[in-house]
């Protein structure tokens, strides 16, 4: 039967009529058990021996397992993860080593040593747990099925997912990601998107139109800019590619030319990916036209190029295995794509020396600050605004670093995923019970930091009696734990106390 009651009441039921039920006779025993029963819910032999106890059983206070990871870890997690441009738990965890190396080679970021070890110590789980409140969801994805020319296929040999097998660096995947909104006419901006099959190594390329000239010139540049020769190209079945220009330039320069069966995106699975993942993450799916809002992707994709292959970890299939109906399959360990190059036996020497001079005068932070300030400008190209000049940069960067430890709370901070902000309620409708009181608790906490805000609370309540009553202990909870995080960005990024520091300047002076 289903309970009706609290466990307090029925705590309270046992003990007004266990006196009765044990002093009864077996008739008042027998009617006050059924109407017991009936109440509680409880199965008739519990009830017995729950009536039957002269002294009942007192409930056992439960205690909290002690926290490893405290507020300090979280809001190392958080800028961490901000950092890393929001990358899941798995990826997350084997950059932090590399990226909390370049952040504090760059100076943005100071951990002492014990809560340097505990960030590195945290498992994949556990940063999921941390990040659960920070974390938001969004996946709106949207296709495009392109048309094929069937004069130029059969000239073109099919290649398959399954053909790939183990290739050198320098066979890519490419595809076109369409930039025009909810309305596919008239002319509108392309990005040119290819990806190394060994490495992962990804490139993007704004076209101001969708055309084989333009893709052509694209590839000339985007050799130039690879760490590897392109050896492989493979592209789906859309004119843009599947034509007289493209096919001449490839035979001309010695790379191989093949296509994926039409309608059958698993074939391209390692651009594809790329497509959502990078391309529409840094961009969207607003509509973009015009040369002004080709050159900001362009310098978007530059600083992207680098944030992407050298701050990005990414999964790639070891093997995949049938058991029955089952697919089973297993990924190598993470790792970034100038990662894999440098792990890689057919990448030469110099080549490698290159890639670690690149990457040791990275800096994630400002690439990111230009990724966000391009975004910007999309977002308001794309809302119709007029183009104006690209915004300065901060040199020192350090109201971008203390944003990113709070940006969580604003929900989607990317420019071209965000909508419109809404008029914040930054005005109080009641008066703050804890007004006069909040400079004692301060004090208390600052002697005490391991004090709960439940003992705090019941603190003020024998000092002040009748002054707080019960209902306002969720208040004080909140009004802590804003104290505990201040205190932790405080220690995270060592921010001295205003008012110690005033108070050493006066004992200075006077001394």
């Amino acid at each position: 039967m289903e309970r009706q009651i609290s466990m307090a009441s029925r705590r309270e039921l046992i003990r007004s009529i266990g006196t009765r039920y044990r002093a009864g006779s077996r008739t008042a025993k027998r009617c006050i058990l059924d109407e017991f029963v009936a109440v509680t819910g409880y199965h008739r032999k519990h009830a017995i021996r729950l009536l039957s106890s002269s002294s009942p059983r007192q409930p056992t206070a439960t205690q909290a397992r002690p926290r490893r990871y405290g507020d300090a870890v979280g809001e190392a997690l958080v800028l961490l993860w901000e950092a890393s441009n929001r990358v899941c738990s798995k990826r997350l965890k084997p950059l932090i080593p590399t990226l909390l190396e370049a952040l504090e080679r760059h100076g943005h970021l100071r951990l002492d040593d014990d809560l340097r070890v505990r960030v590195l110590t945290a498992s994949s789980a556990t940063i999921d747990r941390l990040l659960v409140v920070p974390r938001g969801k969004g996946n709106d994805r949207r296709y495009r099925r392109s048309k094929a020319l069937s004069s130029v296929q059969r000239n073109v040999p099919v290649r398959t997912f399954a053909d790939w097998n183990e290739p050198l660096p320098g066979f890519v995947e490419a595809d076109l990601v369409s930039h025009s909104g909810e309305n596919a006419a008239g002319s509108f901006a392309h990005t040119l998107t290819i990806t190394d099959i060994a490495s992962g190594w990804t490139e993007c390329l704004a076209l101001v139109v969708r055309d084989g000239a333009l893709v052509v010139e694209g590839l000339t540049k985007l050799r130039r800019a690879l760490p590897f020769p392109l050896r492989g190209f493979d592209t789906d079945n859309g004119s843009e590619f599947l034509n007289e220009t493209v096919m001449a330039y490839c035979r001309d320069h010695a790379i191989e030319f093949t296509r994926s069966r039409p309608y059958r995106k698993n074939d391209q699975a390692w651009v594809e990916q790329k497509n959502g993942s990078v391309v529409r993450r840094l961009v969207g799916y607003r509509r973009l036209e015009g040369l002004a809002a080709v050159g900001v992707m362009a310098r978007l994709y530059a600083a992207a190029r680098l944030f992407v292959n050298f701050f990005q970890p990414s999964f790639k299939l070891a093997s995949k295995t049938r058991v029955g109906a089952r697919v089973v399959k297993r990924y190598h360990p993470p790792a970034t794509p100038s990662a894999r190059l440098l792990l890689s036996e057919a990448v030469p020497a110099e080549i490698k020396e290159k890639l670690r001079t690149v990457a040791a005068s990275l800096d994630p932070l400002r690439l990111l600050e230009e990724i966000r300030t391009m975004q910007q400008h999309l977002a308001e190209l794309a809302d119709g605004g007029a183009p104006a000049l690209l915004p300065v940069r901060d040199p020192e960067l350090e109201g971008f670093l203390k944003s990113l430890a709070t940006a969580w709370q604003k929900g989607e901070v990317r420019p071209t995923h965000r909508a419109r902000p809404r008029p914040l309620h930054d005005w109080r409708t009641r008066p703050d019970p804890f007004e006069t009181a909040w400079p004692l608790v301060c004090r208390w906490l600052k002697a005490q930091p391991d004090r709960t805000a439940k003992e705090l609370f019941g603190r003020l309540q024998l000092e002040h009696p009748g002054a707080f009553p019960d209902g306002q202990l969720r208040t004080l909870q909140r009004r802590v734990q804003d104290w505990r995080t201040a205190e932790a960005r405080r220690l995270l990024f060592a921010e001295p106390d205003l008012r110690e520091v005033e108070a050493h300047d006066v004992s200075a002076a006077s001394g």
